[in-house]
């Protein structure tokens, strides 16, 4: 009996996979991506447990156990980029998830095909822009001699390099980050909307709905499960900020409030060749965002039905 099972199984694989052939294939780029370019390169968290030595490479470098995990809580630094880290990232969350929704829900009510497409159009292109023409135009705009700077001087405030202030750091890095994203992340959004059932606006306005109200009642409802997968996965990524951004913006002066894990793991492992403890660096960040991925998962299948698994 499971022999013959075993056989239908095999048969009904054999025949999918002759009958799509073609997007397996397609599939497959994409495995192979993945497995040489995030799993391969797994045996190298090795390296946290040891005092790696580039002559001597991994395997024959001298094991350290947990020391460089001890070493990194015990460092001065540990607890700032930690905090800073966290901050950057709910302040993100905070503001810049729920930015692309409400974009999506205005255009959603746009009726002018022109003018929705001109918007789209201009908040699309500064995701196409690379990360360091956006920090240049950044920097010259905050600069002392900047357009920012102009305009608070006609107000009669003083003229200052508003990215030497570390307490205007984290503001200017998330505010940018909502304007290059915006646009882009509002097109899954968008697509969510287009899904909803156009019959159930219908009854609403025969029940004597506003549009307040079809908001509440359908379109939000509607948009639940987009929501919650997107969440879960940006909780997933909490500790995770890209360090292009930050190191291209921050400076001496801003480390109190700007200097985050990525950029300092840079500093420690390129910099400073330091690779054991940057990775063990990594490693704990990893996890940490692993916890968090578990745990919001959780939290959305237990409150709202919705989860990745």
């Amino acid at each position: 009996m499971k022999e013959t099972t075993r056989h239908i199984k095999r048969s009904i694989i054999s025949s999918d996979i002759k009958r799509n052939k073609y997007i397996y294939l397609m599939v497959l780029a994409v495995v192979v991506w993945y497995v040489i370019f995030c799993y391969v390169p797994m045996y190298g968290t090795v390296i946290a447990f040891k005092k790696y030595s580039v002559g001597l490479g991994i395997f024959k470098s001298s094991w350290v156990g947990i020391d460089n995990f001890t070493a990194f809580f015990r460092d001065v630094n540990s607890w700032r980029i930690i905090k800073n880290t966290l901050l950057i990232s709910i302040y993100d969350i905070l503001w810049g998830f729920p930015a692309p929704i409400i974009l999506a829900l205005l255009l959603n009510e746009v009726k002018n095909k022109f003018f929705k497409r001109t918007v789209q159009t201009l908040t699309y292109l500064p995701y196409f822009i690379s990360t360091v023409v956006v920090c240049g135009i950044i920097v010259d705009f905050t600069s002392s001699s900047g357009l920012i700077n102009q305009l608070i001087s006609s107000f009669g405030f003083e003229k200052t390099n508003l990215l030497s202030q570390s307490g205007l750091f984290r503001t200017i890095f998330i505010s940018t980050n909502i304007w290059q994203s915006i646009g882009w992340n509002s097109i899954i959004y968008l697509a969510a909307l287009s899904n909803i059932d156009p019959g159930l606006y219908e009854a609403a306005v025969m029940d004597g709905a506003g549009k307040w109200k079809q908001l509440i009642h359908v379109t939000l409802p509607g948009l639940t499960s987009t929501i919650m997968v997107l969440l879960i996965l940006r909780m997933g990524s909490i500790m995770s900020i890209g360090f292009e951004k930050i190191i291209l913006l921050y400076n001496p002066l801003t480390y109190e409030t700007a200097d985050v894990i990525s950029s300092y793991v840079y500093r420690r492992g390129l910099l400073n060749a330091d690779y054991s403890y940057s990775t063990a660096i990594g490693l704990f960040n990893s996890v940490i965002n692993l916890l968090f991925l578990v745990g919001a998962n959780w939290l959305s299948k237990k409150y709202t039905e919705n989860s990745l698994w």
